[in-house]
C-alpha cells in the first residue's frame, strides 16, 4: 500500500487545529460593554486601539487606516485609531460620534461586543440604545478637563439602565505627564458624584488611548504608581451578567408554542434567569396555573438541565393554558402580573409624548396597549433635579404611571432587565418612541378586582331587543355632527330604540369640565367619553357621540374598547371653508384673530378618517337626509 500524500496529512492537521480553535472560541464567555463620556474624551480612539492591539483588523483595513490618518493630519507614522470606528462621513468631518457603532473583537479569554456611543446631549437616545444590552460601561474622562457635565450625565444614565460594572478610564494621561495627583483628584471628584447618584462601586484606571498605556499590555512603565489591572485584563475577568442571572429564580418568557403534531406540545423561549430541570415545579404567569417540567427539548436532544442564556423547548406534565407572552417561572417565586405600574422612561421621538394616547408596549414577547399618564416629573440628568412636566420632549427622561389593556408579567428593572425593560411603539408609524424601566406595580392595581355580575351585557341587549352600537360622529367644528346625531336619535326613538346621545359641548359642562383644548386634554377627553360609551353599550344602548375627536389614534382606542362590529365611525365630511362660513358660535373668527388657541382646523390638526364605516357630506345632504342614510347603513338593529 502506497504511503499517504504528506500534503494530505498536513491538511488534516490544519483542519484539526481549526476545529480545536473553533471549539475553544465557542466556549468563551461574551461581554457586552459601552464606552461613553463627554465629547472628544477619546472613546473611538480607545475602541480603535482595542481592535488594533487584538489584531482584529485586516491588512487592507490597516493600509486604509494609515492613509486616512495622514489625511487628517497626524504626525509621522502615528495612527488615528478613531477612524476604525467613526464610520459615518459626518462623524469624520466633525470629529465626533453621532450613531452607535458596534464592534466585535476577541482575546484568548473572552469575546467582546463594544458599542461606541455618542457624547452629545442631543444623541441621548442613541446612547441609551447602546447601553440597553451592556454588562459594563467604560466612562472616559479627559485628564486635562476632569469630570464634566456629560460625564455625570452618562454615568447617571448607565446607572439608571442597570449597568452594575463601571470603569472610570482617565484618558490622555500622556498629556498631563502621567501625573498621579491629577488622576487621584479626578477619582475623588467622581467618587463624590457616584455616591450622590447611588453608584456603589467603580474601577478607576489611568490610560492613554493614543499611546496605549494600561489598555492591552501589562501595567505601563509610565504609571509605576498604578498597581491595578490593565483595561483589557479587567474586561477579561469581570463577572458577566449571564453568570449572575443563573443564580436567580427560574424565568422563561414563552416566544412560541411548538406543536408539530398531536403528540407533542412544547413551549419555546430563552431562559432569562435561573435554571430548570425535569420535575421542577413551575407556574404560568399571569394565569397562575401550576405544573411540572416534563422534559427539556433542544435540536440536539433532551437536556438534564438548562440555565440562563439557553434557548430551549419545555414540555409540561399537565395540559395547562400557556401561550406566547406568558412566562414560565419557578412555582415558589413567580414574577408579578399587573395592568398598572410606575416606570422611568426615556422619550425617543421628535414628536412629544401624548399622555393618554394608546401606544404599543413591548416587553419581551408580550405586546399590549399602554397609556401613559402625565409625568410625575421630568429628571434633569445634569443637576438630578425633579422638574414639573405635562409631557416629555425628545431625549427627556421622566417618571410616570402606565396602564395596560390587560395584565402583563414583569419584575422591577433593578431585579431583571429582561422582564423589567420595555419599549413603546407608535401604533401608526410603528416607530419606537420610548424605552422604559419598570420600578413597581401600583397598589390600586392589586386592590381593585373586576366584580362579576349575574345580568350580562347580552341580557341587557336582549331586554331592549336590539344590538348595542356606538355611532361615533367625527368632523370639524361646524360640520353638522351634533345636528345629524340629534336627527338620528329622533328617528331611532320613533322606532322604539333605546339610545343616548353624548354631545361634546354638553359633556364638557360636567364630566370633562376640568379639561382644556390642548392635545393632551383632547386625548383625555376622548378617553373618558370612550369609557362612558362602553359602559352604555354594556347596558344595551345604542350610543351616539358627537365630538370633533381630531386624532385617529384616539378614535382607534375607543374602537378597541368595544367588541368587533359595535363601533361605527361616521365621518361628517364637510370642507373647512364650508364649516367656517357657518361658524354659528363665532369660533373660527376668534381662532383666525388669535383669540382662541388650539382650534381644530386652524392651529391644531384634524386627522380625517381613512376607512370610516359611514361617510356623509352635508354640502349635498340635509341633516334629515343624512340621518336617514345613516340609519339604513346600520340596519338591522337586532
Amino acid at each position: 500500500m502506497a504511503d499517504r500524500d504528506p500534503s494530505f496529512q498536513t491538511d488534516a492537521l490544519i483542519a484539526e487545529d481549526i476545529d480545536a480553535y473553533l471549539e475553544q472560541h465557542q466556549q468563551k464567555s461574551l461581554l457586552r460593554f459601552i464606552t461613553c463620556g463627554s465629547v472628544d474624551d477619546g472613546k473611538s480612539t480607545l475602541i480603535g486601539r482595542l481592535l488594533y492591539d487584538s489584531k482584529m483588523i485586516f491588512e487592507d483595513q490597516l493600509s486604509a487606516l494609515e492613509s486616512d490618518s495622514k489625511k487628517v493630519g497626524t504626525q509621522g507614522e502615528e495612527i488615528d485609531f478613531a477612524l476604525l470606528v467613526d464610520g459615518l462621513a459626518a462623524e469624520r468631518e466633525q470629529g465626533i460620534t453621532i450613531d452607535v457603532a458596534y464592534r466585535f473583537f476577541t482575546t484568548e479569554k473572552r469575546k467582546f461586543i463594544v458599542a461606541d456611543t455618542p457624547g452629545h446631549e442631543q444623541y441621548t437616545r442613541n446612547m441609551v440604545t447602546g447601553a440597553s444590552t451592556a454588562d459594563l460601561a467604560v466612562i472616559l474622562v479627559d485628564a486635562r478637563k476632569g469630570v464634566l457635565q456629560q460625564t455625570r450625565r452618562h454615568s447617571y444614565l448607565v446607572h439608571l439602565l442597570g449597568i452594575k460594572h463601571l470603569v472610570l478610564a482617565v484618558n490622555k494621561m500622556d498629556l498631563v505627564d502621567y501625573d498621579q495627583t491629577v488622576f487621584d483628584e479626578i477619582v475623588a471628584d467622581y467618587a463624590a458624584f457616584a455616591e450622590e447618584v447611588g453608584i456603589e462601586t467603580f474601577t478607576p484606571i489611568p490610560i492613554s488611548g493614543f499611546k496605549g498605556d494600561n489598555i492591552t499590555a501589562s501595567p505601563s512603565i509610565n504609571t509605576p504608581w498604578y498597581k491595578g489591572l490593565s483595561l483589557i485584563d479587567h474586561l477579561e475577568t469581570v463577572e458577566v451578567a449571564a453568570t449572575a442571572a443563573q443564580e436567580r429564580s427560574f424565568r422563561m418568557p414563552v416566544q412560541w408554542v411548538n406543536r408539530p403534531n398531536l403528540d407533542f406540545r412544547g413551549f419555546a423561549g430563552l431562559i432569562t434567569d435561573g435554571s430548570v430541570k425535569p420535575g421542577d415545579a413551575v407556574r404560568i404567569v399571569p394565569a397562575g396555573k401550576a405544573s411540572r417540567i416534563k422534559s427539556i427539548a433542544t435540536f440536539d436532544g433532551d437536556l438534564d438541565e438548562a440555565v440562563a442564556g439557553q434557548s430551549v423547548t419545555l414540555t409540561l406534565e399537565d395540559e395547562v393554558d400557556c401561550s406566547r407572552g406568558d412566562v414560565i417561572a419557578a412555582a415558589d417565586d413567580p414574577p408579578e402580573a399587573s395592568d398598572q405600574f410606575c416606570a422611568t422612561f426615556v422619550w425617543m421621538d421628535e414628536e412629544a409624548l401624548k399622555p393618554g394616547r394608546g401606544y404599543w408596549l413591548k416587553l419581551g414577547s408580550q405586546m399590549v396597549t399602554a397609556t401613559v399618564q402625565p409625568p410625575k416629573y421630568e429628571i434633569d440628568v445634569n443637576s438630578l433635579e425633579h422638574l414639573a412636566a405635562k409631557t416629555l420632549e425628545l431625549n427627556a427622561i421622566g417618571v410616570a404611571e402606565f396602564s395596560t389593556d390587560r395584565p402583563i408579567t414583569f419584575e422591577s428593572y433593578g431585579k431583571s432587565r429582561q422582564l423589567g425593560g420595555f419599549i413603546l411603539i407608535d401604533k401608526f408609524t410603528n416607530a419606537t418612541v420610548g424605552a422604559g424601566m419598570i420600578e413597581f406595580s401600583l397598589r390600586r392595581a392589586q386592590n381593585v378586582h373586576w366584580q362579576p355580575t349575574t345580568v350580562t351585557r347580552d341580557d341587557h341587549a336582549a331586554m331592549k331587543n336590539q344590538k348595542p352600537r356606538v355611532l361615533w360622529f367625527t368632523g370639524l367644528s361646524g360640520s353638522g355632527k351634533s345636528t345629524i346625531a340629534n336627527e338620528v336619535e329622533k328617528q331611532l326613538a320613533l322606532m322604539n330604540r333605546h339610545t343616548f346621545l353624548l354631545d361634546g359641548d354638553n359633556v364638557r359642562h360636567g364630566l370633562n369640565k376640568d379639561l382644556g383644548f390642548t392635545e393632551t386634554d383632547r386625548i383625555e377627553n376622548i378617553r373618558r367619553i370612550g369609557e362612558v360609551a362602553k359602559l352604555m353599550a354594556d347596558a344595551g344602548l345604542i350610543v351616539l357621540t358627537a365630538f370633533i375627536s381630531p386624532f385617529r389614534a384616539e378614535r382607534r382606542m375607543v374602537r378597541e374598547m368595544l367588541p368587533e362590529g359595535e363601533f361605527i365611525e361616521v365621518f361628517v365630511d364637510t370642507p373647512l371653508e364650508v364649516a367656517e362660513k357657518r361658524d354659528v358660535k363665532g369660533l373660527y373668527k376668534k381662532a383666525r384673530s388669535g383669540e382662541l388657541k388650539n382650534f381644530t382646523g386652524i392651529d391644531s390638526p384634524y386627522e380625517a378618517p381613512e376607512n370610516a364605516e359611514i361617510r356623509v357630506n352635508t354640502v349635498d345632504m340635509t341633516p334629515a337626509e343624512a340621518a336617514e342614510y345613516i340609519i339604513k347603513q346600520i340596519l338591522p338593529l337586532k
